[in-house]
């Protein structure tokens, strides 16, 4: 239940020490009795058949692994830009050539992990079976269900050197891939399997190839992805004659944009197909003009999809992206399939793992880097349902200095020095790099600030808090996390609202940030007059606290009301929790900021004193209905630090 303005039990303040245990526990789980998106806990085959029988057209991505590990951040986050669009599921492809299982960040089960669990999208991995044995396709697929993934798109694939080796017990077509699928591990998976509009260029002819493709399907597929094409009627044709030999399930066109010359003779040469004479009658004069190319290439695309769209076979339409974003999001854009604004289930970043499928309330500490929360709690059994429960010691995984790449900030540390600065003179640098993070004006070198450790996105743009936020930073409260006080807005509303439409949100005015010695200190003795309205808790890196919480239990600061269910809590501040946040929060100085300067140097001092020195503080306004107070603790505590020595006569007279 959502605490009560007033009920916090003593006034009175602990001090604490590091005493807040840290034995394993799990947290315990309470089965919430709506959901609140039933697509959320659907497989993808379900999905499909829902947004069939509504009419309702879907997209989805492919996506190959980078070829070297630097590569392998810009895809997470091109992912993160590409999911926000709305694709049913994205899928990603398998090269035998990079040891597609491993776990390198360039594999495909690597990358597929990342889209599933930190991205939190629904996803496909590829898996080829061409030479290979039944025991190392078996450990893929078992490694892949226990990493979350619960899709597969079989094919054969070809050999990595070309050379074809029989050896009893390899798998030779998808076929045989399907049939060990579903004999081995039953209906977990939904499989895919690719089909040719055309025909297999190794298949004789296009009606053998139809026949390997309806066995494949009999087998056990559920549903299938074509090759790519360049007309309409090629695709017509295939699906009718798909209906003629009994292939009932959804059939979904690939489709290929013709971005640059170079590309779409590689495609072409490796598809083994052949390009319509008035595309090449277009893309031949203007080859070599890459604006000329990208430019039909999307108004073709627009074309053929409008075109396939409009006769009603196509339930939705897939996308060869080769990982670039902007051709894709352009056509889709104009097809009006791209969701810029995407509606939220919660008002935090979803894991699309089978595990995480009941979770749904978090801490807020971690509002503003899901990916880490994801990764500390992976090896939970159960996940918080209903409510957060009792403040027992949950068991947060330890982030290590050599944390995974996608933890990691995305910009080079020459980006990040240009805006946290190549030289810091005092603190009042630092509290610069915080103002201009939040104003979003050029910094004194002209470098926009887009990011902080504890935020690797820019603020967002609809921020209300933002002239109130520049007001406190400029003045040494750094703040690293916020949200207004919200009582009642509709749960459609576009900055704040989350869950089924229908329901109304409400919010805490919640503010965390780091501060110095002596505003902590001028800042306790103004919370003695807010006492029964503010919780706070302060630490320090050593791990000393003080907090007025009630017997160190949750406080919903987010919570929504929704036709036929219960209240949703899916942000609480846990003073347990928190006290593994400050672990995290204290070491992204020195990881992430600190170790851009040189040791000795006088930037290092400076972010190392604040690391050791500073406190960690967060507070929540429990009137929610009322404007929030703690802009005016803040000016309070301000008050209090400026207010002029009292001399000892003024002393005594008092």
């Amino acid at each position: 239940m959502v605490n009560e303005p007033g009920g916090h039990g003593s006034p009175n303040p602990r001090l604490e020490g590091s005493s807040i245990g840290r034995e394993s526990s799990k947290v315990s789980s309470r089965c919430s009795k709506g959901r609140l998106s039933p697509e959320r806990h659907e497989r993808l085959r379900d999905k499909m058949r829902r947004r069939m029988e509504s009419g309702d057209k879907w997209f989805s991505l492919e996506f190959f692994p980078p070829r070297i590990a630097g590569g392998a951040a810009d895809l997470i986050s091109r992912l993160d830009e590409m999911g926000a669009g709305g694709p049913l599921f994205i899928d990603v492809t398998w090269h035998l050539a990079g040891d597609p299982g491993s776990d390198k960040e360039t594999s495909s089960m690597t990358i597929a992990s990342i889209a599933v669990n930190y991205c939190g999208l629904e996803t496909m991995l590829h898996m080829t079976c061409c030479c290979q044995s039944q025991e190392k396709i078996t450990r893929h697929l078992h490694k892949a269900k226990q990493l979350g993934l619960k899709n597969i798109l079989a094919l054969k694939g070809d050999p990595v050197d070309d050379q074809w080796k029989d050896k009893q017990g390899d798998f030779h077509y998808a076929i045989d891939l399907v049939k060990h699928i579903r004999s081995e591990f039953g209906d977990y998976f939904d499989i895919c399997v690719a089909g040719y509009p055309k025909g297999h260029p190794d298949a004789g002819n296009f009606e053998a190839d139809l026949k390997f493709l309806k066995e494949k399907v009999s087998a056990g597929a559920d549903f299938i992805i074509t090759q790519l094409f360049f007309e309409a009627d090629t695709f017509f044709h295939f699906v009718k004659a798909c209906s003629e030999i009994g292939i009932t399930c959804p059939i979904l066109p690939g489709i290929f944009l013709i971005q640059n010359y170079h590309s779409l003779q590689q495609l072409v040469k490796l598809s083994k197909l052949e390009v319509p004479q008035q595309i090449k009658d277009v893309i031949e004069p203007i080859k070599d003009n890459d604006a000329a190319i990208w430019n039909y290439g999307v108004e073709q695309a627009v074309s053929l999809c409008q075109e396939l769209l409009a006769s009603g076979l196509v339930p939705g339409l897939h996308f060869y992206t080769l990982n670039r974003k902007e051709a894709t999001i352009e056509v889709l854009k104009r097809l009006g399939m791209w969701t810029e604004n995407p509606r939220r289930f919660l008002p935090w970043a979803l894991s699309a793992h089978p595990r995480r499928q009941k979770e749904d309330v978090r801490p807020i500490f971690w509002a503003s880097r899901p990916k880490s929360y994801i990764y500390r709690t992976q090896e939970w059994e159960e996940f918080p349902n209903g409510r957060w429960g009792n403040s027992s010691p949950p068991d947060f995984g330890e982030l290590k200095d050599h944390c995974p790449f996608y933890l990691k900030s995305k910009s080079s540390k020459e980006e990040l020095l240009k805006m946290w600065g190549e030289e810091l003179t005092s603190e009042e640098s630092v509290f610069e790099v915080f103002t201009h993070y939040l104003s979003g004006e050029p910094n004194w070198i002209g470098c926009t600030v887009t990011c902080l450790p504890w935020n690797d996105k820019p603020l967002a743009a609809e921020t209300s808090l933002k002239e109130k936020l520049l007001r406190v930073n400029r003045q040494g409260v750094l703040t690293i996390n916020s949200q207004p006080n919200i009582n009642g807005k509709p749960s459609s509303h576009p900055a704040v609202g989350w869950g089924p439409r229908g329901g109304y949100v409400f919010q805490k005015a919640y503010l965390e940030f780091f501060t110095s010695p002596q505003t902590m200190e001028a800042l306790l003795q103004v919370l003695k007059k807010y006492e029964l309205r503010v919780n706070y808790h302060i630490v320090n890196v050593k791990g000393e606290n003080i907090t007025n919480a009630p017997e160190l239990q949750p406080n919903a600061v987010t919570w929504g009301i929704f036709p036929g269910r219960e209240v949703i809590q899916p942000m609480v501040v846990d003073p347990v929790s928190f006290m593994f946040w400050k672990d995290e929060a204290f070491a992204l100085w020195i990881q992430q900021w600190g170790k851009l300067y040189d040791e000795g140097s006088l930037s290092r001092e400076i972010i190392q004193y604040i690391h050791d020195n500073y406190f960690l503080v967060n507070l929540v306004d429990n009137d929610f209905p009322l404007d929030s107070c703690l802009w005016q603790v803040i000016d309070d505590t301000f008050e209090l630090l400026n207010r002029p020595p009292r001399n000892d006569r003024e002393t005594e007279a008092t």
